[in-house]
């Protein structure tokens, strides 16, 4: 089957709000019409903005924060599950957000100021905020930084412990062209480094992060894996270890869940977890590798909501 064979929705047609019922479809859940969705832009710098997807027509109970080189559609799934007002925020440099424009792209200090500033505007009051992998590391910072947004903290399968080997794979797939011939060359790059998830569901995933050009061709909306002059993700730059001393202190109830699948969070780094959090709770996610969200996205649905109902 070709990659256009997923779906009978060309790329040419894409519209980012018309596949949530694919999403459902796919995870099983009952399909009761179209969610309210809309495409928000804060600015927070003169000429600088950042993009989330709000859900709900209330105040949004929940703030996500996706990992590098993904965007707020990761989500989508998770959202539909839960069926509750929330944020999902495009990190800078993804999805619809502007390019920070300098060296602190990987600097989780520096996009979680730029995160409460959208947060702010979009869902001051929310109970909690998820974060995973990139936007994990983000929302430790958020938490010290900005303490009066974050009343409960979720990681998704990220710790300080990641260093370049745990996250060797995930730099590998995002080291690679920085644009393709056609829609098929892109989504069958993504195949080969997820070969666990359906065709279904990483088409999807790349018609939300991919464009087309005028040329013809195809690229991330993302800036990761970009050479080093302009920024871009590399391996020997994912140091996060400075940031256990952050988790630590952070006032708030944290709550580690961790694919089993995934060799970003491994056991030591969950006896460190525990170490300095002795309070808090670990959640192992069978069958879910490092993107719980898109392997196992009910069971994260479930966490969150246990968490958000916790004392």
């Amino acid at each position: 089957m070709s990659a256009d064979g997923a779906s009978s929705r060309g790329p040419a047609d894409y519209d980012e709000f018309s596949l949530f019922h694919e999403n459902g479809e796919e995870a099983g859940l009952e399909w009761t019409g179209p969610p309210t969705v809309r495409r928000e832009f804060v600015e927070v710098a003169p000429g600088r903005r950042v993009s989330a997807l709000v859900w709900g027509e209330q105040p949004p109970e929940l703030v996500f924060l996706h990992g590098g080189g993904q965007n707020a559609h990761t989500w989508d799934t998770v959202a539909l599950a839960l069926g509750q007002p929330l944020v999902a925020v495009d990190l800078p440099g993804h999805g619809h957000s502007d390019w920070p424009g300098d060296s602190a792209f990987l600097d989780p200090a520096s996009m979680a100021d730029d995160v409460a500033v959208t947060i702010g505007v979009l869902a001051g009051h929310a109970d909690m905020v998820i974060g995973m992998s990139l936007g994990g590391a983000t929302s430790i910072a958020l938490a010290d930084r900005h303490p009066h947004l974050v009343r409960r903290l979720l990681l998704v399968d990220i710790t300080p412990g990641v260093d370049r080997d745990k996250a060797s794979d995930i730099a590998a797939f995002l080291a690679g062209p920085e644009t393709f011939a056609s829609f098929d060359e892109i989504l069958e790059r993504t195949i080969r480094f997820n070969p666990t998830r359906s065709v279904s569901s990483l088409r999807r995933g790349v018609l939300h992060n991919a464009v087309r050009r005028e040329d013809g061709t195809w690229t991330w909306r993302h800036q990761m894996g970009r050479p080093a002059s302009t920024t871009g993700l590399h391996v020997e730059r994912v140091d996060f270890g400075w940031q256990w001393d952050v988790l630590e202190r952070i006032g708030v109830p944290v709550l580690l869940a961790r694919g089993s699948l995934s060799p970003v969070v491994d056991d030591a780094d969950v006896a460190e977890f525990r170490r300095r959090r002795p309070s808090d709770e670990v959640v192992v996610v069978d069958g879910a590798g490092h993107s719980i969200q898109g392997d196992r996205p009910l069971e994260l649905a479930r966490i969150i909501t246990g968490f958000l109902g916790g004392s």
